[in-house]
C-alpha cells in the first residue's frame, strides 16, 4: 500500500462536491475537508458484513467514490490524504489513540493527517466518527469554532504528546451528548507513520472481537450545523436547533435511512447481513 498513490483528483473533487481544485493554502485545507465530511458518511458496515476494510489505495477509492459508499478513518484519511497531496499540500499520516470511552491507555486505533502550510503545521481529519472538527494549527490553547456550536482546543500531555479536546455536543456516532466541559477526543505525536503502521492498525480495528466496529454497526454524517448518526437502529439527527431521535424497527425503513440521508445504498440480503432484523 502506498500511503499516498496518485488519484483521480477531478473525480474526487466531483464526490465532494467541489468544481475548482482549491489553493494548496489553509482556505483550500479548510474548504477540501469540509466537504468531504459533508459529502462521504462514516461507516463500518463492511466490517459488520465480514468483508474486512482494505487499504489498497485503488479499492478505497473505488469504494468511497465511484460506489459512493463511505468508510471508517482509515479509508477516508487515506483518500483525503491521497486528495491533498495531488492538490500540492505538503502532508503525512499520524496514529492516535482515542480516548472517548476508553478504559486505561487505549490503543492507535484512528489516523488523522499533518498538513505543513507557509512552514506552519496543521492537523486535518476527515475521518473522525463524530462531529465536525475544523482543520487547527499546532498550537496548544487557542479554540477553534465549530458549524455546531462545539470548541476544540489542542493540549499538549507529557507522556502521550498532542491532545485535541472538544467542548460541546454531539460528538459521538451513538447520539450521545457531552456534558459542557473540556473533553478528550484523541492523542497522538508528530512521529512518522509507515503504510506498515496503518495496516497494523487497520487490522486490529477491523478484527478485534468485543470492540465498537466489530460490535455495532456504525453509520454518520457531518451536516451543515450538525451530525447524523444511525449506530445499529438508533437514529439521532441535530442540525441547529433541530433534533430528532428514532428507532429503526425494519430492514425496509433501515434501507431507506441509509440512502436518503447518509446516501449508501445497500440491497435487501446486505441489510440482513447486519444482523439488526430478524
Amino acid at each position: 500500500m502506498q500511503i499516498s498513490a496518485p488519484i483521480d483528483l477531478d473525480a474526487y473533487l466531483a464526490r465532494i462536491g467541489l468544481g475548482l481544485v482549491p489553493e494548496a493554502d489553509a482556505a483550500g485545507l479548510a474548504a477540501v475537508q469540509r466537504q468531504h465530511r459533508l459529502s462521504i458518511p462514516f461507516e463500518n458496515l463492511d466490517v459488520r458484513l465480514g468483508r474486512g476494510i482494505s487499504l489498497d489505495p485503488e479499492h478505497v477509492f473505488e469504494k468511497l467514490v465511484h460506489k459512493r459508499r463511505g468508510g471508517y478513518c482509515f479509508e477516508q484519511n487515506q483518500l483525503f490524504l491521497r486528495a491533498l497531496t495531488a492538490i500540492g499540500f505538503d502532508a503525512r499520516p499520524l496514529l492516535a489513540r482515542v480516548w472517548l470511552m476508553a478504559d486505561g491507555v487505549p490503543p492507535k486505533t484512528h489516523t488523522l493527517n499533518l498538513v505543513t502550510i507557509d512552514g506552519m503545521q496543521w492537523i486535518a481529519d476527515a475521518g473522525f466518527g463524530g462531529s465536525y472538527s475544523p482543520p487547527m494549527p499546532l498550537i496548544a490553547g487557542p479554540e477553534v469554532e465549530a458549524p455546531d456550536g462545539s470548541r476544540y482546543r489542542l493540549s499538549t500531555h507529557e507522556d502521550h504528546g498532542w491532545f485535541l479536546e472538544r467542548k460541546g455536543h454531539p460528538a459521538l456516532t451513538d447520539g450521545r451528548t457531552l456534558l459542557d466541559e473540556w473533553q478528550p477526543q484523541y492523542s497522538f505525536t508528530l512521529e512518522p507513520v509507515a503504510s506498515a503502521d496503518l495496516e497494523m492498525a487497520n487490522h486490529w480495528t477491523s478484527t478485534r472481537p468485543e470492540t465498537r466496529f466489530t460490535t455495532l454497526s456504525v453509520v454518520s454524517l457531518v451536516l451543515p450545523s450538525g451530525f447524523a448518526s444511525l449506530t445499529d437502529t438508533h437514529y439521532t439527527r441535530r442540525n441547529g436547533d433541530q433534533h430528532v431521535e428514532a428507532e429503526i424497527e425494519s430492514a425496509t425503513a433501515y434501507r431507506l435511512r441509509l440512502n436518503f440521508v447518509f446516501g449508501i445504498v445497500l440491497d435487501e440480503v446486505e441489510v440482513m447481513g447486519l444482523g439488526l432484523f430478524e
